[in-house]
């Protein structure tokens, strides 16, 4: 197999192409880094800290060079990538200083003379396989605190974003000694190979390969995580700030041309919300800048490839449309941020993520109603509510089947100190992210000290 990134802004323009690694360069790589694993840890925290603040300190420096290769190479456009390198770089620092938490705890015996100690160890080889949309943002927000607790890292980049993540390899491998970060550009069988010999697994990318990901790994008995998409709402009712509404629901819609697991894909208006929002978001859509990633004003670039694209345009038909159900006549993958209505029940737009500025808009009765159709899907990654009334919110949070809620705020976001992850079909395993992270890459033992 023969690795291919193009830029998806200019498909002529050929970013990088080299061969697969293949299946067993995958296997001798992680034997590789197990070997590397024992020294790491031996190495104790202050170690280890130092050298997450130099791989810090190396992608700080390199964050113009990073954004202008993510924005040539995955389409992002330039302000969000520069917010992504920002991101990156705190990340590590935050991680940084994991090693100093404490490990474990003593507990008294239940009887007798003696220590019960509880202490959390390293799996030894963290096995990580990650999407292109966020190229330097994801493979770190997963190879920190797995190196933080003192694992060892084998990356599988999604083939599109290759080049991002041979350089951010580069970046680290300065810091870190031998053998602890390691990249296989490769497909399927790249990905499977590193599945099938990792100590741990953590996997975002599709449902389907998510699944397959976690049957394999459980059945090693290995420790996984998978992050598999979402297909989000938000949930709109008469008293929220509708205009201020708009502008989150269209950032989160056709920011990155859709192309985030955490984008809005329905808009449920409650009540009375319902036709001062369609003509408020149609008009906040339209209004959304969309061209070259590479000027400074674009906010929804291209989409990744031609069948993406392909599948977007296909979400629009034979539905009435708002805004948007275009395709620019230019060079590159693009769809222009739509807004749709009436889709009926069991349409692609309500059942699967379409990954793209593309938007369904629903209405509600009453809260309640809203809160059935948001919570109608196998998916719960994220969900936003959008209210004046504190009682609301509040119901919302009880009654939301999602990993997140935000409130008056757009789906999109992260808070990388915090748990991220989702419920049903958009997760499987330990939350990512925040200190969350540190537990699923460690186990815990339990020791027991008594007087010889």
């Amino acid at each position: 197999m023969t690795v291919l990134s193009r830029n998806p802004a200019d498909p002529s323009d050929v970013v990088l192409e080299l061969p697969s690694s293949g299946a067993q360069f995958t296997v001798d790589a992680v034997g590789s880094a197990r070997l590397a694993q024992t020294g790491w840890l031996r190495a104790g925290a202050a170690a280890r800290s130092a050298a997450l603040t130099a791989v810090a300190a190396a992608v700080e420096a390199a964050s113009p060079e990073l954004a202008a290769l993510a924005v040539r190479e995955v389409g992002k456009p330039l302000a969000e990538a520069r917010a992504e390198l920002a991101r990156t770089v705190a990340v590590w620092r935050y991680y940084a200083q994991a090693p100093y938490e404490p490990a474990g705890a003593v507990h008294e015996t239940a009887a007798g003379p003696g220590l019960l100690l509880t202490r959390r160890r390293p799996h030894g080889v963290a096995g990580l396989v990650t999407p292109w949309n966020f190229p330097f943002a994801i493979p770190s927000w997963k190879a920190a605190p797995a190196l933080a607790a003192g694992n060892a890292v084998v990356l599988k980049p999604a083939p599109e974003a290759t080049a991002c993540a041979l350089r951010l390899a580069e970046l680290v491998r300065g810091a870190l000694p031998e053998g602890l970060f390691t990249v296989v550009p490769g497909g399927a069988a790249e990905g499977a190979a590193l599945v099938g010999t990792a100590d741990a697994v953590s996997f975002t990318g599709s449902t389907g390969v998510g699944r397959e990901v976690v049957r394999t790994a459980t059945a090693r008995g290995v420790p996984v995580q998978a992050e598999t998409g979402g297909l989000n709402a938000a949930i709109v009712l008469p008293d929220a700030d509708i205009e201020r509404a708009a502008a989150h629901l269209a950032a989160a819609v056709a920011g990155y041309a859709g192309q985030k697991c955490t984008a809005t894909s329905r808009v449920i208006a409650v009540g009375a919300a319902l036709d001062p929002l369609r003509e408020a978001l149609a008009e906040a859509l339209r209004a959304v800048p969309v061209g070259d990633p590479a000027e400074e004003g674009t906010v929804c670039g291209p989409l990744i490839g031609e069948p993406a694209r392909a599948t977007v345009a296909d979400a629009w038909r034979d539905l009435p449309v708002l805004a948007g159900g275009a395709v620019p006549d230019r060079p590159g993958w693009y769809a222009a941020p739509t807004l749709v209505e009436k889709a009926p029940p069991g349409h692609r737009l309500l059942t699967e993520e379409v990954f793209g500025p593309v938007a369904a808009l629903l209405p509600a009765r009453d809260l309640d109603e809203a809160v059935r159709l948001a919570n109608g899907t196998r998916y719960g990654l994220v969900a936003s509510v959008h209210t004046g009334d504190l009682g609301a919110a509040l119901d919302a949070l009880d009654r939301l089947d999602t990993g997140m809620i935000r409130i008056n705020a757009p789906t999109t976001g992260v808070d990388f100190h915090l748990p991220f992850g989702g419920a049903k079909a958009s997760g499987s395993g330990p939350r990512e992210q925040g200190k969350a992270a540190l537990d699923f890459y460690t186990s815990s033992r339990t020791y027991t000290l008594t007087p010889g």
